[in-house]
């Protein structure tokens, strides 16, 4: 038997490209404010705001973010092999999270684990908004296996910045 087509989703913030007119943030904001505050769905404008912003032209000059993220994936992808990655943002990059997953299992993906990269608890994208996407994609896809790697281990990650402190001490050349 083969084994299932496997991927990771690796999920960034997404920031907002330095040259994207700031009007249309700022009305985006609004109308994701009016949305929230009445319990309404998006209206045309926010989601073609939104759509605009997300596919705003990227550069490592207007988009450090997206470029950091990217190159992270750069040096993830080889550890994860034979697993296919993909990049996702919770917002303003594109793709989405959903149009990620969908993409994958429109490609015969049959196990799917997300993993967003912002580590510490609290976070509304990693507690809340992330899990409640997932959900809505398992009902959207009930046979796909669905993962979601969070919470991460917080002795772990302490133990990562321990040593990534260490690089920093005096006398230590920096790398």
């Amino acid at each position: 038997m083969n084994d299932p087509k496997r991927a990771v989703v690796l999920v960034g913030h997404g920031g907002l490209p330095r040259d994207c007119p700031p009007d249309w943030v700022s009305r985006l904001k609004r109308l994701e404010g009016q949305r929230k505050a009445t319990g309404q769905p998006p209206t045309p404008e926010e989601l073609d705001l939104d759509r605009q912003i997300r596919h705003w032209p990227r550069t490592p000059e207007n988009d450090p973010y997206h470029d950091g993220l990217q190159r992270l994936a750069e040096r993830l992808d080889p550890l994860l092999q034979p697993a296919k990655l993909v990049i996702a943002y919770n917002e303003f990059c594109a793709p989405t999270v959903l149009e990620a997953v969908e993409k994958l299992v429109e490609a015969g993906y049959a196990e799917i684990t997300v993993v967003p990269s912002m580590f510490t608890p609290g976070g509304s994208h990693s507690e809340l908004e992330i899990p409640e996407l997932l959900a809505t994609l398992r009902g959207q896809f009930p046979e796909l296996a669905l993962h979601y790697a969070w919470p991460f281990d917080l002795d772990t990650l302490a133990a990562f910045l321990a040593g990534h402190l260490e690089r920093f001490q005096p006398g230590k050349p920096p790398r």
